[in-house]
């Protein structure tokens, strides 16, 4: 085939020059009718993403929100002041309302040996993100990204809003789970469906941008918190923006590759007419270009995918299991050292705030770092230097308060690199056929990992260094499986599950071709 063998010939020196790479970018690009249909990116490309990004606000807010939702409150037995506050006698309480006039915790008093029930309720929400991000993956590979980032939008909408004002707490907990579902479908399918229509040279800005409404959505949670100290009002707010989402339905266009590669071409090509006269491009050889490329790659015919096809082949199932141990790191070092660093005590609105404003600098610096050395080089250098820096608190003395936090604060700056780059990396691996459910089910790994982080961020009872030795030692490991994934940087995006399992094929056997020559 002739991309095959464009590939072979651009690898066969092994390294090969920034300036040889960028050339080689524009040729494969040229080899992709979609993207040459509607540009690498235009006003159209700017408009689509600027609808979608603030998808990413309520994202940062539901998960988030519990911080404020369940703040511990000071509290003593109101029932008979005489008595220990958890005492066996003691049948009602008084909270202290200087902070917080409300929240979870006093609405239905989980105190003493309910306790647990506020870190039992983020839990079950964290495992919805989980289905949530399988379940409209699969959803969104069947039926395209538009229509399940829609239903996921007005799910997300009715069960946030019930939550605020809905009398039981397992009630709650169900409502909150409803909406953490929805919340994971409308991160997977916009994400791919932006990743999907920006081109090659602009990917890794535009995918890094997409993260930053969620540390933006994060730093404002701090804001909307301070204001609305009464837990009803905030969960309200915080889920009432996305009436403003349902919009999506007519602003929001559905991804011209999928439709290409499910055999819609006459879609396709209608999308694209209209991306392309917004940009200003030819729209006349459209049809001619995908009807003929169709013939030649038989898309129609392999256009679905499932779980299964992500592990179904020897070089896919490898790729597939070192990408998904990096989103294990990623949510298990990310959320466990911002938990880490939260241990400090203080202001809980300052803590909120700092914490956020942490990430925004490892996710500028990520546009660069991907731009400039390529995904799997950010993402080796960003796991290790959080991997060395968690390693080193477990040698600094534990009173040593601010050395600790600050060197924390940079594995967290390593992590706010990792994610936005696993992202990308992910989405630039998986083949167009199975890209939504394998971000999906990388997700729902990575949720796993902020699952178990809490548990590990709470092992510094047993012994101060155990939490950084952990969540040192994982984001090595991850480091050492990124060097096996081929790179992705400038490569057209593989469609059809022979283009995922050839791609890291191709560049091994390229590169070994060279060094025999």
């Amino acid at each position: 085939m002739g991309e095959s063998n464009i590939e072979l010939n651009a690898r066969s020196q092994g390294e090969v020059t920034a300036t040889n790479a960028a050339k080689k970018s524009d040729s494969k690009w040229n080899l992709d009718p979609v993207q040459r249909a509607m540009g690498q990116l235009g006003w159209w490309h700017i408009l689509v993403c600027a609808v979608v990004f603030p998808l990413k606000f309520p994202v940062a807010w539901h998960q988030m929100g519990i911080i404020f939702l369940g703040a511990a409150m000071n509290y003593t037995c109101a029932s008979n002041t005489t008595l220990d506050k958890c005492s066996s006698e003691c049948t009602s309480w008084e909270y202290d309302t200087s902070v917080f006039s409300s929240t979870i915790i006093s609405e239905w008093n989980l105190v003493c040996e309910k306790a647990n029930l506020v870190n039992l309720s983020q839990t079950i929400f964290m495992f919805g993100i989980l289905v949530g991000g399988v379940l409209f993956g699969s959803l969104a590979d069947k039926f395209g990204r538009r229509p399940p980032m829609v239903i996921a939008v007005i799910i997300q909408l009715i069960s946030g809003v019930a939550a605020a004002y809905i009398p039981w707490f397992w009630g709650f907990v169900v409502l909150r789970f409803i909406t953490a579902v929805a919340t994971g479908g409308t991160m997977v399918t916009s994400f791919v469906l932006v990743m999907e229509i920006i081109g090659p040279k602009w990917r890794e800005l535009f995918s890094v941008l997409y993260q930053i409404p969620f540390n933006l959505g994060h730093l404002t949670l701090a804001g909307f918190a301070y204001f609305l100290r009464d837990w009803h009002h905030l969960q309200f707010a915080l889920s009432i923006f996305s009436v403003l989402l349902v919009s999506y339905y007519w602003l929001v266009p559905e991804s011209p590759r999928f439709l290409f590669t499910s055999g819609n071409t006459d879609g396709a090509i209608e999308v694209l007419e209209k991306a392309a006269k917004r940009n200003k491009l030819p729209t006349e050889n459209i049809r001619s270009d995908l009807e003929q490329h169709a013939k030649t790659k038989s898309h129609g015919t392999a256009a679905k995918g499932n779980l299964i096809d992500l592990f179904r082949t020897p070089n896919m199932r490898m790729k597939s299991l070192f990408m998904c141990f990096n989103w294990f790191v990623c949510g298990l070092a990310f959320f466990g050292v911002a938990q880490y660093i939260g241990h400090s005590g203080g202001d809980i609105f300052t803590n909120v705030a700092i914490g956020a404003a942490l990430e925004l600098p490892g996710t500028v610096i990520c546009i660069y770092m991907m731009k400039a050395y390529g995904r799997k080089k950010t993402l080796i250098t960003s796991n290790t230097l959080t991997g060395l820096t968690m390693l080193a608190i477990a040698f600094v003395p534990h009173d040593a308060t601010w050395l600790n936090v600050g060197l924390a604060s940079i594995g967290l700056v390593g992590m706010s690199i990792s994610f936005p780059t696993v992202y990308l990396y992910a989405g630039e691996l998986f083949p167009t056929v199975v890209r939504n459910v394998g971000i999906g089910t990388a997700s729902m790994i990575a949720r796993i990992g902020s699952m178990i982080a809490p548990f590990v961020a709470g092992m510094g009872v047993i012994s101060h260094w155990l939490p950084p030795i952990i969540f040192g030692i994982i984001p090595l490991i991850g480091a050492c499986f990124v060097f096996f994934l081929p790179e992705t940087q400038g490569h057209p995006l593989p469609e059809t599950l022979e283009d995922g399992e050839n791609f890291g094929k191709r560049q091994t056997d390229s590169a070994e071709s060279g060094r025999h020559h």
